[in-house]
């Protein structure tokens, strides 16, 4: 059998997609509480993300939005880490600036350890792309446009998607603010 260079940069893009995924997952929990959920978004699932995130740019009037879809069209595929909107019961934790978890769920705030768990579980998958050299980007633009998409657990509260990819030049390297990216 001889497996070609397209062949091979599939198969080690979700390779590398499930070894970020079990980084997110073993990550260290400052709750001690499993809050992370995961996904990872390929083929027509990843054409529908970029099609939400130009919607959605056009909805928000935030060219970042399409700048970043163009990076999800030219990725290989998008691991998604977010976390659920867990309140932990506390009476006197206080970080997240309310007096405690319940009137931090009335305001409708986010609990400070849940999406510091997130920032952690990010960082670790991230880490596992970086050393197996595949180039990515946190982008909670596709964060957003995954979760109003559904391509996560329903319990999930925030989110980022990880566009991984494998060419010769970063995609995610000539991105100013004001970059024009070009849909195939």
């Amino acid at each position: 059998m001889i497996r070609n260079m397209e062949q091979s940069k599939e198969s080690g893009i979700l390779q590398v997609a499930d070894m970020m995924v079990c980084a997110a997952l073993t990550a260290p929990k400052g709750s001690g509480k499993d809050t992370i959920r995961t996904s990872v978004i390929t083929g027509e699932e990843k054409d529908r993300l970029r099609d939400k995130m130009l919607a959605l740019s056009e909805a928000y009037g935030m060219p970042n939005f399409a700048r970043d879809a163009g990076n999800v069209d030219n990725a290989q595929a998008v691991v998604v880490i977010g976390c659920t909107g867990t309140y932990f019961g506390m009476s006197n934790c206080g970080i997240c600036g309310f007096e405690n978890c319940a009137e931090c769920k009335s305001a409708g705030a986010r609990c400070v350890i849940t999406v510091s768990d997130l920032g952690i579980a990010v960082g670790s998958a991230v880490s596992v792309a970086a050393d197996m050299r595949i180039d990515n980007r946190v982008m909670y633009t596709a964060g957003k446009a995954a979760l109003k998409l559904g391509f996560i657990s329903d319990d999930t509260a925030v989110c980022y998607g990880i566009p991984l990819s494998v060419t010769s030049k970063s995609i995610f390297f000539d991105r100013g603010p004001g970059a024009v990216i070009n849909l195939k």
